[in-house]
């Protein structure tokens, strides 16, 4: 949707009868991402310029020796044709991703490294796509990522999940999107969710939760440095749901985890060691203060 308006706005401004640039300006100042994406359509309409407009002056001479003058009217005006002409053709051969996805087993945990000096942490059970054009991009496709970013003001980091998108403010955040719905706390910096429709701002300690089915945002405040532990071996939970607690053990561990029918909606708070739950889930109730029992291959929470 930014690439299409850019584009628009790169056509508009590269015309030399363009005059409308108060709103230009406030396009540009409605998110950091508009200058970003200006900037890569326009410096590439510029450039695809610089090389179409001699050879177009060079046909059109009556002689048929290279002529390197340039009508410059020509060249204002055939900036705002490349522009347009990138949108079917050059720019987005250019732009278009390469995306390729990594995953992890249940109880896996990857370390991804990636060309912008950022860094993704995949907890088990987890996919992830990723652009081998453009560092500055992921789509979480299901479970559990940790990202530290190197911020960079004119090409913020943006990360897709659950359908929704988050654009980095220098920043730690872990991200969360499975069947007990869909979650981002920001550990250090800031994060902004939804930057062209909700665009709330999440700083170091704010936790932003979807329950599923739902379209109610709720924000709380959690421990900075209770985030990203799974990464670390310990998983921490503030107030989680049963339904959050099974997910998170069952990605951590290995094992698999269910809620009990019935169960009361009560919430967990407490810390585990990842390795304790490997080698005995029947442990993490005791740690929990909740009833956890084996049926059949699987380990069953609130069970009586």
């Amino acid at each position: 949707m930014k690439e299409d308006e850019a584009l628009a706005w790169a056509v508009r401004t590269l015309d030399p009868a363009f005059a409308d640039w108060d709103d230009f300006t406030r396009w540009l100042e409605a998110s950091p991402a508009h200058g970003a994406a200006y900037d890569r359509i326009a410096s590439a309409a510029v450039e695809a310029g610089e090389v179409a407009a001699p050879l177009v002056a060079a046909n059109d001479a009556e002689d048929t020796l290279p002529v390197r003058r340039v009508n410059r009217r020509w060249f204002a005006g055939g900036l705002a044709a490349c522009a347009a002409g990138l949108l079917t053709f050059g720019y987005w051969q250019q732009t278009a991703p390469d995306l390729h996805s990594r995953q992890t087993e249940p109880g896996q945990v990857l370390a991804i490294s990636l060309d912008d000096g950022s860094r993704i942490d995949l907890a088990g059970d987890s996919r992830i796509e990723l652009d081998r054009r453009n560092p500055r991009f992921a789509r979480l496709e299901r479970g559990r990522a940790l990202f530290t970013v190197r911020h960079d003001d004119t090409d913020p980091f943006r990360v897709e999940a659950g359908g929704h998108e988050l654009l980095d403010v220098g920043t730690v955040f872990d991200v969360r999107d499975d069947a007990a719905g869909f979650v981002v706390a920001v550990q250090e910096g800031a994060v902004l969710f939804d930057p062209d429709a909700a665009a709330v701002r999440l700083d170091a300690g704010d936790r932003l939760a979807i329950a599923p089915g739902s379209d109610t945002l709720t924000v709380s405040e959690v421990t900075p440095a209770d985030i990203g532990t799974w990464r670390d071996g310990r998983l921490t939970f503030a107030g989680a749901t049963l339904l959050e607690v099974a997910a998170d053990l069952a990605r951590a561990s290995g094992h698999v985890f269910t809620v009990a029918p019935g169960a009361p909606r009560g919430s967990l708070t407490g810390s585990i060691l990842i390795d304790a739950v490997r080698r005995d889930p029947a442990r993490a109730g005791a740690l929990l203060g909740v009833p956890i029992r084996r049926v059949g291959d699987s380990w069953m929470i609130g069970a009586p």
